[in-house]
């Protein structure tokens, strides 16, 4: 059994929120426009960390992480991506691996929206961490965390804060 933190689009900055969530977890996913090498740290620092680069990323991120992750967790198949899109609007470098060979979990960023959502066609699951950071269009500061366990995906929590609670950090 793995608890997993997932989040996306820090966009250089990282609420302590974020730190208390992720106590409890054995891992923390990032799914791109991490910002700056700092945010990267910080989190390598505290727990296990696995990420991908975002459109946002320098040329230093983009050495640090790749674009996609396809990797097992546990006996679940993951791809992670910073643009992927989501069930039925899939981006083209992301249809062509559906079609091909879908994972059972599909983890992208880049929207700064919540979303987890089943997909029947390809018989996976979505989830779109929403944005943790404090810059973007989101009024909504999100993360996620969930349990891995064998090959299901369960027990799913959602943090929620306002982006003007970053000045009380």
């Amino acid at each position: 059994m793995k608890r997993i933190g997932l989040l996306s689009d820090t966009h250089s900055t990282l609420s302590p929120r974020i730190f208390k969530f992720f106590e409890s977890v054995d891992e923390i996913w990032h799914a791109g426009d991490i910002g700056i090498a700092e945010i990267a740290d910080q989190l390598s620092a505290f727990k296990p960390l696995r990420a991908v680069y975002g459109n946002i990323d320098d040329h230093i991120i983009r050495r640090m992480f790749p674009v996609d992750q396809r990797f097992f967790c546990e006996e679940v198949d993951v791809l992670m991506t910073h643009i992927g899109g989501y069930p039925g609007k899939y981006e083209q470098h992301i249809r062509n691996v559906m079609e091909n060979k879908p994972p059972k979990l599909f983890i992208s960023g880049h929207s700064h929206i919540l979303k987890v959502i089943y997909d029947p066609k390809y018989h996976l699951l979505h989830i779109n961490p929403g944005a943790s950071g404090n810059r973007g269009i989101h009024q909504v500061c999100t993360a996620v965390r969930f349990v891995i366990d064998g090959k299901n995906i369960k027990d799913l929590e959602v943090l929620e804060f306002e982006r003007s609670a970053f000045q009380g950090d």
